[in-house]
Formats: structure tokens, sequence, C-alpha cells
């Protein structure tokens, strides 16, 4: 109510300020045409026509909504609003006197003038006030702040400083800008010097005397980006940037603000530009279930599904306190939809089977998996329940109880496989895809497969963090081993992207993972971004591939073929598949190894149903012993026992 009364309250202020200074601005136009003081036959004229004029203009300023906008932060919005009611008010003015006879004797120049004083007190009252409002535009405050020298001269400088300008909060001052356009050098932003190219960055902030630079390209590529991220450590200053495109339109930042580089910023993917019409269209006011619902990219998914209004949102986990979180979170966030945590096991048929009869969902993203490749080498049994089994469960589950679509989340390590986990994931899609029950119901299945994605329950940026804080060293399993890489929002976003289109229904999606990245470097740059040096300050240490792991991963097989879709990011994979019957068979043998408990028989069933692996040998190391990179900390594992389902 308060605020309602304020808002009220301005608005009133703002008209009776119009209702005062429309006669001011009318007078003025007469004190021009005939000097004042007036003469005594010129009055009578004056009070006559702004009885006409009065009423025109205020109407159309209302209708404009002129009375609305706050002056301090006019725009060019509002002065193209505030010219069109001008111009339209004296034509109007115009005929009305025309038609009312009294423009016989009325000085035609008084028209010009008040349309001339109008802009000038309507137009130019409104800038003062938003140039006393920010001050520093003309210099004033010029003393406040930290003074900082700002990367790049373009749209993402232009409002970083704007934005400091607005806020009167001491936080940044801009001194100065540096761009490699040569165009701009020479050139001011908002009173603040493009004073030469980055790469005489360290020189311009000794002389400036800046405490502080502001990476403000977001549309850098990796090279580019690393190598101002190195100039930036050259000044020995802190540096920070502002944020991406893609976390202002997800709402993760605001405009103005700057954070510190974190990695991703290094790995230089576009920002993904996708249209959330046909998401939206397909969410809204439907029931979704989503397994692993607690992990990484299940509670990403569930955070950007209730975001697309829909009916009713199911998390599935057995992570008690993940789970928890995650729904609290996105309660609190979405009130207006129905969220049920459901701690269960996706291999505990009975209770799928009552979820599934109670929810009846229309949509179900299966994201629970064993994921870490080391741990799955020495723990077969439980990947192939899990991961296999637990798949087929839930899709016939999905399949019984009528739901529309099944989106399978595997990933890049189904290509190929040489890992227990890669190939489980990769039978997961076969089954998925194929099984002869699944491939007869009304449910459209689909699989998504991506790469690894920066910031996950034990991924390799929060292992290499955690061992920077300890001192080092970094543990890298190989000096050349790569990976595709992206971040968990854009990973979803594209999995929503790719399971809205009728395109991917019956085959798998592949997400553009972009140009594979280095580990090494990986490393380095972290070591770089809190100011060290690597191999000086912190060592890295090479501790051999793992059991399981690829020097680099691949995106499709030899016996796969990927086509376009409307989506540049995603392309659908054609293979040639076996027929169902020997799917059924490889199955079946597959389950009587897991009935057994045998490892060694479940290897040998899963290398008949991917021939194209290559067959897993048996680790000598224990996963404490095999402690890496690229899939994580199998300590960390130990400690997130009771969120493997989680992926």
């Amino acid at each position: 109510m308060e605020m309602n009364r304020g808002v009220v309250g301005r608005r009133v202020a703002s008209v009776i300020g119009h209702l005062l200074l429309i006669p001011l601005g009318y007078l003025a136009a007469f004190a021009l045409r005939f000097d004042l003081p007036l003469p005594r036959g010129v009055w009578p004229m004056y009070w006559a026509t702004l009885l006409y004029l009065l009423p025109i203009r205020m109407g159309l300023f209302l209708g404009f909504g002129l009375h609305r906008g706050w002056w301090r932060h006019a725009g060019i919005s509002d002065l193209v609003a505030l010219l069109k009611a001008v111009t339209l008010s004296s034509g109007i003015f115009l005929a009305g006197l025309y038609v009312l006879g009294q423009l016989a004797g009325f000085p035609r120049s008084i028209l010009l003038l008040d349309w001339g004083v109008a802009m000038m007190v309507f137009g130019g009252g409104r800038l003062v006030v938003r140039t006393l409002r920010e001050g520093a535009l003309i210099g004033w405050g010029a003393a406040s702040g930290t003074p900082a020298v700002i990367i790049g001269a373009g749209e993402g400088g232009e409002r970083l400083i704007r934005q400091c300008r607005r806020t009167d909060d001491g936080g940044l001052r801009p001194v100065a800008l540096v761009d490699d356009d040569p165009g701009k050098i020479g050139m001011s932003l908002h009173g603040v010097p493009v004073v030469g190219p980055t790469d005489d960055l360290q020189k311009v902030v000794k002389r400036s005397g800046a405490r502080l630079v502001v990476i403000a390209i977001p549309s850098a590529t990796r090279a580019e980006m690393q190598r101002l991220v190195q100039q930036c450590i050259a000044t020995n200053v802190e540096f920070k940037i502002i944020p991406s495109w893609r976390e202002l339109m997800d709402g993760r930042a605001k405009l103005g603000q700057i954070r510190n580089v974190k990695i991703e910023d290094l790995l230089g993917r576009q920002p993904v530009e996708l249209d959330p019409a046909p998401v939206r269209s397909d969410l809204q006011d439907k029931v979704v279930l989503i397994t692993g619902g607690a992990g990484s990219i299940g509670s990403e998914l569930a955070r950007q599904v209730a975001g697309f209004a829909p009916r009713r949102v199911v998390l599935v986990d057995q992570a008690e306190s993940p789970l928890y979180f995650v729904h609290l979170e996105i309660s609190q966030a979405h009130r207006e939809i129905q969220l049920y945590p459901v701690v269960a096991d996706i291999n505990d048929e009975a209770r799928l089977e009552r979820v599934f009869s109670e929810h009846r969902p229309d949509y179900v993203f299966h994201a629970a998996a064993y994921k870490h490749v080391p741990l799955m080498e020495q723990n077969v049994v439980e990947a192939v329940r899990n991961n296999v089994l637990g798949t087929l469960n839930v899709a016939e589950c999905a399949s019984r109880h009528g739901a529309r679509k099944f989106v399978l989340i595997s990933t890049d390590k189904a290509v190929n496989p040489s890992s227990v986990m890669g190939a489980t994931k990769r039978v997961a899609e076969r089954v998925v895809l194929g099984w002869p029950g699944l491939a007869r119901s009304r449910t459209a299945f689909r699989a998504v497969r991506f790469g690894n994605v920066l910031g996950s329950d034990g991924s390799v940026v929060p292992l290499f963090e955690r061992q920077l804080a300890a001192g080092g060293p970094l543990t890298v399993t190989h000096p050349e081993v790569t990976r595709y890489f992206m971040t968990i929002p854009e990973a979803v976003q594209l999995v929503l992207q790719a399971a809205a289109m009728e395109e991917t229904a019956g085959h798998i999606a592949m997400l553009d993972m972009g140009e594979p990245v280095r580990i090494t470097d990986l490393a380095e740059n972290l070591i770089r971004l809190s100011g060290l040096e690597p191999y000086r300050d912190i060592q890295i240490a090479f501790c051999g591939l793992r059991p399981g792991e690829k020097l680099h991963e691949e995106l499709t097989s030899a016996v796969e073929a990927t086509v376009p879709t409307p989506v540049d990011k995603i392309r659908v994979i054609r293979t040639d598949e076996t027929d169902a019957g020997l799917l059924r068979m490889g199955v079946d043998r597959l389950m009587a190894a897991l009935a057994l408990s045998s490892a060694d028989e479940l290897r040998g069933a899963i290398c008949g149903l991917v021939p194209e692996s290559v067959p897993p040998l048996r680790s000598t190391r224990t996963p404490a012993e095999a402690d890496g990179v690229e899939e994580g900390a199998p300590g960390d594992e130990r400690a997130r026992r009771q969120q493997g389902r989680s992926r």
C-alpha cells in the first residue's frame, strides 16, 4: 500500500508540474514574439487561446504517458514520446483555432515559438534533472570510487560506464579505456578517454593510478580472453569482468555488476540464443518428472523447467539432503507451481510404479546415473544396475503410464566407450531407443548427449580449486588430455530445446560442445586467475590416465552420422542399430550376469551389446589411488555416495 501511494503521489505531482509548465511555456512564446512587458491587447489573446491549448496538450501528455516517466531516468523513448505529443498538440491547437474562427489576427510565429519552447522546457527539463542525478557526467563526484581501467570501448564498456555514472555508491570510477580498434583510440565514452590498445594496458594502469581493471568484452573468443587475462595479471592489480549476456538474461546477474573472472570465462563459447517459445509450448501446464533431480543437471533442469509454467514438477532422487535444498530453493522461487520431492531409488520398481501412478507425468527427464569413470571401473555391478536396469525401469514406467515424452540425459563417453560408465550409458541409449516394448508405446523416446559440465558435483574445476587451496599440486592425468566442456545452464537450455524438437524423436541429439579444452591449459589458467604462476608457485603433477579414460573424447562413432536440425547447436545422430531381438538377447545376458553379481560376466555382456567399445581392463588401482582430474576426485564421491543417482 505504501508503495502504491508513493507511485500515485509521484504521478499527481508530475501532472501538476505539467499543468503549471504548459502555461508558462506558452507565455514564454508570447514574450519572445512581443517582448516583455506584453502589450495590453495581447493578454486577452493569450488567455483566450490558452483555454484551448492547455487541455489539448495536457490530454496528449497523459495519452503518451509522459506523467508516468521519471525525469531522472529519462531516455530516448521519453524524448520521442514528448516530440510526438508536442507536435500533435500544436497541430490540433492550430486546427482548433481555424475551426473556431480565432486564427484571424493570431501571430503564426507563436505556434512555432510555442513548439520550440515546449520541447526546450519539457525535454530540456528532463535532461537537466537526469544530468543533476548523474553528476559524474559533468565531472561531479569524480573523486569517489575505485579508479578503474575498462578493457573494451564497445557496448559492454558503454553500459558499464553509464551504470557507474548512475549509481552514487562510490564503487567504481572509470578513468581510462583501452580498445584494439584503432578508430576508437583518441575518442571518449561518457567522458572517459580511450587511451590506447590493450597491449598498452600495463602502462595505462601505471600512468592512471588505477587500482582495478575490468574486462568488458562479452564477445571475446577463448584466445582473446586468455590473452586479456594474461595482460591483466601482468598489471599486478585486481581485475574483474562484467557478466555475460547469458547471466543477465537468466537473471543471475544485473547490469553494472562486476565479478571475479572464472574459468568458464576462458572457454570462449558463444552465448546460446534460443527461441523459448517451443519449449514453453512443450512444458506449460504439464506434469514434469525429473530423475536425479538433486544432481547438477537434474536440479538445473528443475530450475529452468519451473520457469516455463508447468503445472507440477516431481523431483526423484535418493539423495535426501540435496533433494531437500533443491526443493526449498525452487519452491520459494516458484510458489505458483506444485513441486513434489520424492526420495526413491530408480531400481525399486514398486516404488517407481507408485510415483508414476500418483503423478502421471507428461514429460520425463531421466538424469539419474552413476557418472564417475574410475569409480565405476571398480563397481561394475552397480554401474550396470543403475545406468542400464534403472534406465529401463524408468522408461517402462513412463511408457505404461502414458508419458508423452521421455528424455535420456547421456554423455559423449558413450561414443566408442573405453570405460564401464561410458558403455553402460551407450547400452542405456540403445534400450531407450530400441527396446521392443518401448518402441510400440505412445511415448516419444529420445536421448541427448553432451560432454563435461563445468561446476558439476565432483568435476574438474572444484577439484582443482580444492587442490589450489591446499597449496597444490594440481593433478592432471596426461599433459595432452582434452575434454569438451559447457556450463550447466547452457547444457540444460540445449537439452530443453532438443526435447521440444520433433526432429529428435526416436533419435540421439548431440549438443554442439565447441572446441575441446586441454586440461593442462585449464589448470594453468586457474592458477593464474588466483594470482599465482604455474610450475613456480603451484605445481601441476601428471599422474597418468586412469582406468577407462581416453586421451581425447569423441562426438560420434564410425557407425554414426549426424544431420543438422533447425537449431545450429543441435544435431541428430543417425545410426544403424541391430534388431530388437538381438538387443533383448544382449540385455537378458546382462541381467543374468547382474543377478550373479559377476563383474567379468558383465564386462563381456557389455562388450556384446556395444561392439565398438574398447573392452575395459580391470583396474589395478583403488579409486583413492586413481585420484585425478577429468571426472573428479573419488574421495569426493565417497562423501557423496548417497547422491550417486544424481547426474
